[in-house]
Order: C-alpha cells, then structure tokens, then sequence
C-alpha cells in the first residue's frame, strides 16, 4: 500500500501580512505623524498631505520589511523566534517575497511625490536604502554596531512627515528624529540581551552576544540615558514645545528605570521589560508631541 501523498501548506493573506511587520509598520507611521505635528505650522493642518505621507510609508515600511525577510531567511530559519516566519516555514516562495518586498516599495515613491511633496519622497526612499541596503544587506553581518547607523531607518518617517507638513525640516523635527535615532540601540540591544543564547545561534556580531554580560547591560543604560539629550534640547527652542517636554521626559525617567537594574545584573527577564518598555516609550513620544501641537493650535485649546 503506497503512502498518502504529502501536501505543502498553501499561503494564506495572513502570511503574506505578516511579512509586512505589520507593529513596525505602524509604529513608523507614528512616527511620521509625530514628526508632522512637529512641524505643522497650525489649525488647520494639512491633512491631505499627511494621509498621502501615510499610504506611501506604508507602503514603502511594508515593502522594505519584506525584503528584509527575504535576505534574512537563512538567518530566521536558525531562531527560535523566528523560525515560524512564512519563508523559514516554506509556506511563501523566497522569488514571492522578493516581487512584494520591490513592488510596495517602487509604487511607494510615485505615490509620495504625487500626494505630498519630492522632499518628503526622498526621506522616506532614504529610510528604505538604509534599512535593507545598509543594514540587512551590509551591517547587520558585519559589525556589532549594525543598528546603531541602522537607526537612521526609524529617523527617516520622521522627517518625510515634517516634510509633508511644511516641505522642509524644522529644528524641532530634527531634534525627533535625533531623538529616534537614539532610541533605536537601546530598544533592540534590550532584546538582544533578553534572548542572547538564540542571536548567539546566528553568529549575528550583536552587541551583546561577543561582548560580556556586564558591559552589555551597561551599554544599554548609557544608551538610554542619551535619549534626555535631544529631549532636553527642545526647551531651547523659540517655539514652545513645553507640553512635549514635559511628558517626554515623564517617559525618559520611566524607560531608565526600567533599564536601570542591568547596570548590576544582566537578567533577561529585566532586559525583556526594558524591550518593552521602549516600544511604549516611543508611542508616548510620539502621542505627546500629537499632544503637545494640540494644545497650542486647536482653537477649544486657546
């Protein structure tokens, strides 16, 4: 009696979504929103401009991510946590992945020049190359630092969003976008700590996985002390950003306390509180500048 045949899963919309990192993908549009109500001039915004800016960054975030899939494959394939991603688990064809990852990407930029503005268009392309050329592509493998410039991937919504408020970048939007940069080291050298026996599986040189524990948890903190830098600068500038200001630094003192105990002891749970305190941090930032331009422009706020 002959074996009933084997049959390949078929790919449903879910894997295909899921390819688009659909947290990270919203987490950049935020970002972009915030660094629009950085820079929008008053009541009212131009609203058509942001919405174009949100359909093509999504787009483009969902583009990028998949290509970051499709080279990372090998890399998922040896993680615990990613391993059940749709190209590790061959629910998706790694040629699928690839036509996504380009065409979002490639119809993103016709559709940010057209709806928004060339500037706004380039920052956001500009986040795209650096993300999947230079990081995935390039640093990732080679240096322990790879998401330190990596970073420049989360500054970059930040910037097409003051770009489409206001076709250029103010100082307060550069200062948010510093600010993102920042906060990207400490965000996933958290993680890293948090699961360094399964980055260790790839040989990825992350931080925490050639250095020793100690100076991992140290590096953390101090990253996350220099998030105060870029905050604390926004009282320095002509407009008042004092609402911002305030609240930011609210969630500064609360994502350091968080992080605060692996200057002692490198305990993964701790650093896996510290991961997830960060997402929450840069929501907040990113709320509390929404926040803040409300509270000076809405006419009911006056």
């Amino acid at each position: 009696m002959s074996a009933p045949p084997t049959t390949t899963p078929r790919p449903g919309l879910g894997d295909y979504f899921s390819l688009l990192k659909p947290g990270i993908t919203g987490l950049i549009l935020l970002m972009a929103v915030a660094g629009f109500f950085a820079s929008a001039p008053g009541y009212p915004p131009p609203l058509e401009r942001l919405l174009g800016i949100l359909v093509a960054g999504a787009m483009a975030s969902g583009g990028a991510a998949a290509l970051n899939h499709w080279y990372d494959r090998d890399l998922d394939a040896q993680m615990k946590r990613t391993r059940s991603r749709p190209l590790p688990s061959d629910l998706v064809s790694p040629r699928a992945v690839l036509a996504l990852g380009l065409s979002l990407t490639l119809l993103s930029l016709p559709i940010a020049y057209l709806t928004v503005n060339l500037l706004a268009t380039l920052a956001m392309a500009s986040g795209s190359v650096v993300y999947v050329g230079i990081y995935t592509m390039w640093l990732k493998r080679r240096t322990r630092w790879n998401i330190v410039i990596g970073g420049y991937a989360g500054s970059a919504p930040v910037l097409a969003g003051s770009a489409a408020a206001t076709g250029t970048f103010p100082t307060a939007a550069i200062l948010l976008a510093v600010l993102v940069f920042l906060w990207t080291p400490p965000h996933f050298w958290s993680l890293a700590v948090a699961l360094r026996d399964d980055y260790g599986r790839t040989d990825l040189p992350m931080l925490p996985v050639p250095g020793d524990p100690k100076r991992s948890g140290r590096t953390v903190v101090a990253s996350t002390v220099l998030l105060f830098v870029p905050t604390a600068a926004f009282v320095l500038l002509p407009v008042n950003y004092r609402v911002f200001f305030v609240l930011a630094m609210g969630l500064g003192i609360g994502f350091l306390a968080t992080t605060w105990p692996l200057l002692h002891r490198v305990d993964r749970k701790v650093a896996l509180r510290g991961f997830i305190a960060s997402g929450f941090y840069l929501i907040g930032v990113a709320l509390a500048m929404v926040v803040d331009w409300g509270w000076f422009a809405l006419p009911f706020f006056r």
